[in-house]
């Protein structure tokens, strides 16, 4: 153990005991030591493993996802001299989506260290689960996040005591609420995805059109997932796992999505008739879930 594991509370559990009673996968010893060092800072309330390292599916290249949960920042300084000695890449106070350090360690492998306020994550992740605000796409991403996320150090308890908070059945409300919003912005309003990407098709404004499929499909995604009351794993092999873990799919599910990517840009507006299409299957799965049928 790292002298930092060695100076946590006594009593307490530490990382190297965590990883190996959680079953974490391919966690390397070095790693283990980097987490020790980060979690005895006493603005650490908590630190988790999330993508492939916690769902078991890593090999040893696999990148790391760690999620440091805080009730203050910790200073850049602090980080920089605790990271150094294992990475031998690193960008301190990344902003781009949430607050990151990523680095790359001695070994070659990337690793990304999210830093979030846990009263805050609480907060997003009860706004969805509790409140059922759905987003225009990926609603349910940050529940995913928490639920599949490895522990490995939790000094009171709080992170765990937050998985138990939102480990309920996927709520019949915040489910139509987001098949409402989503679809509705697929098509049948003003600003519809459908009509924004006719208009783009007919500019032959090819950007336009990337961008418009790219949020058409982000809303796509969201609705299947709800419908099949699974929360959203993110960005990374949706039609893989939507394979996988969905009971109920538009027919030619995977057909018309490899259609829509070979015709996106054509001349001749044929992403205007896919879109069609995948819209009428997906409405006609729609009802086919509501009508209790697989």
């Amino acid at each position: 153990m790292s002298e930092a594991g060695e100076k946590q509370t006594e009593g307490k559990t530490t990382i190297s005991e965590n990883r190996a009673l959680s079953g974490v996968p391919v966690i390397e010893r070095e790693v283990t030591a980097l987490l020790e060092e980060i979690s005895s800072c006493p603005e650490t309330a908590a630190v988790a493993v999330g993508g492939s390292r916690a769902t078991g599916k890593a090999d040893k290249k696999s990148d790391y996802d760690i999620y440091v949960y805080v009730e203050m920042e910790i200073a850049k300084e602090r980080r920089k001299s605790i990271l150094e000695k294992y990475c031998g890449v690193m960008e301190i106070g990344n902003h781009y989506w949430e607050s990151e350090d990523n680095c790359t360690l001695n070994n070659g492998v990337d690793i990304d260290i999210i830093y979030r306020k846990l009263q805050d994550f609480g907060g997003d992740v009860a706004a969805v689960v509790e409140q059922n605000q759905a987003s225009n796409g990926y609603t349910t991403c940050m529940w995913h996040n928490l639920a599949t996320c490895r522990i490995l150090y939790d000094r009171d308890g709080a992170l765990e005591a937050m998985k138990r908070r939102f480990d309920v059945p996927y709520p019949e409300a915040l489910r139509a609420e987001i098949i409402r919003k989503n679809r509705a912005l697929l098509s049948g309003v003003l600003p519809s995805y459908d009509a924004q990407i006719r208009k783009a098709a007919s500019r032959r404004d090819l950007v336009s059109i990337n961008h418009r499929a790219t949020e058409f499909l982000a809303s796509y995604f969201d609705i299947i997932f709800a419908m099949n009351r699974q929360t959203h794993p993110g960005e990374k092999r949706l039609v893989s796992l939507c394979k996988d873990i969905c009971e109920n799919l538009p027919d030619r599910f995977e057909e018309n999505l490899n259609r829509l990517f070979s015709v996106m840009y054509d001349t001749d507006g044929a992403v205007n008739d896919v879109i069609a299409c995948m819209l009428i299957e997906l409405d006609q799965a729609l009802l086919k879930a509501e009508n209790g049928q697989p």
